[in-house]
């Protein structure tokens, strides 16, 4: 008691310090336990899930093996919006819709071309009024000795990956748009129809940003409640499948069977009309005169003489010979006896 009498400052430092060293330790515990407490941990696992999600996400973008219908190769991007769509990675879809969602809504919300213009002149003016305030009092101006040594380019090779990246994107709507078109999968081609029936009706009552808002909130989550519930979905999806092909069989018997009796009875009624155009004809080209006449006689071989057998010479010969020898024959026997 005696010493602390006497020295009230190291009594003071003694305690100053020993409160200082306390407070530390609190802080450092208190740290510690936030940087490796529960909730510090699970943030930093959930981060890794995330960086690894959205690495596996990256490394989807490859080409599909399976081809277009025309034998064309698809785009990465097919693969990479597939797996984004699938929910494979759920907190990289999860990121992807929150900040198409953010989008949306900043588009609508922000005049976001407004605060650009204004963050553009603030700079300028910044910067300029900086680099004349600097020359005028330190001979330097400010904007000056912050420029760069040199001007920042964008590489060669990071503008190709661009151009190429873009390039694929628009192939991948372009060749989607076609498939859609065409009708390659009937299943897409029928929920694009369902989407532009229902959008034609909604543009009436709906603005452009709630329908894209509509329209990105479908793109996602369909195949989420899908993948939820593939086994009911594809059980109620058969049942109309097979309901659907029965009454198409049977539309189709009924079908046969009525076409096959409208051809018979097509085959019929041309049967009657070709026998009565013929009898018109033949009734047209038979005049009263023609028919009044009798027909004609018909002639025989026996009824002409017969063609001679001998030569004309022959014949002619023999006529003249017949001709010259004399009418009376000589007497063998004289009338008068001597």
């Amino acid at each position: 008691m005696a010493d602390s009498a006497r020295n009230p400052t190291s009594f003071a430092d003694a305690n100053g310090s020993t409160a200082t060293d306390s407070f530390k330790d609190n802080v450092s515990s208190a740290y510690s336990s936030v940087t490796n407490g529960p909730v510090a941990q699970n943030a930093k696992d959930q981060h890794a899930k995330t960086t690894a999600e959205l690495s596996n996400l990256a490394a989807a973008r490859k080409t599909p093996p399976n081809p277009a219908a025309t034998g064309q190769p698809l785009t990465h991007y097919h693969s990479f919006f597939s797996e984004l769509l699938s929910w494979n990675n759920p907190r990289a879809s999860a990121i992807a819709y929150a900040s198409i969602v953010a989008a949306i809504f900043a588009v609508r919300y922000l005049d976001v071309l407004r605060w650009g213009f204004k963050l553009t002149w603030m700079v300028l003016g910044i910067t300029i009024a900086a680099e004349v305030l600097g020359k005028t009092l330190l001979n330097n101006g400010l904007a000056t000795q912050l420029r760069p040594r040199k001007y920042y380019t964008v590489p060669r090779d990071t503008l190709d990956a661009l151009i190429g990246d873009v390039h694929e994107l628009i192939n991948f709507f372009v060749i989607e748009s076609q498939r859609i078109l065409f009708a390659e999968n009937v299943s897409a081609s029928a929920a694009a129809f369902l989407g532009a029936f229902i959008s034609y009706f909604l543009v009436k009552i709906v603005p452009y940003w709630g329908l894209a808002l509509i329209g990105a909130t479908t793109v996602f989550f369909v195949p989420l409640v899908y993948a939820s519930n593939q086994e009911f979905i594809d059980n109620h999806l058969k049942q109309a499948g097979d309901i659907v092909n029965s009454q198409a069989a049977q539309i189709r018997e009924v079908a046969q069977k009525h076409t096959s009796q409208a051809t018979q009875i097509t085959k019929q009624y041309m049967g009657d009309y070709t026998a009565k155009a013929q009898q018109m004809v033949r009734g047209r080209s038979t005049s009263p005169e023609i028919a009044a006449k009798p027909a004609a006689k018909q002639y025989s071989t026996t009824d002409f003489p017969a063609a001679p057998k001998k030569d004309f010479k022959t014949e002619q010969a023999e006529t003249f010979k017949s001709e010259s020898e004399p009418l009376i024959e000589p007497l063998s026997e004289p009338l008068i006896a001597s």
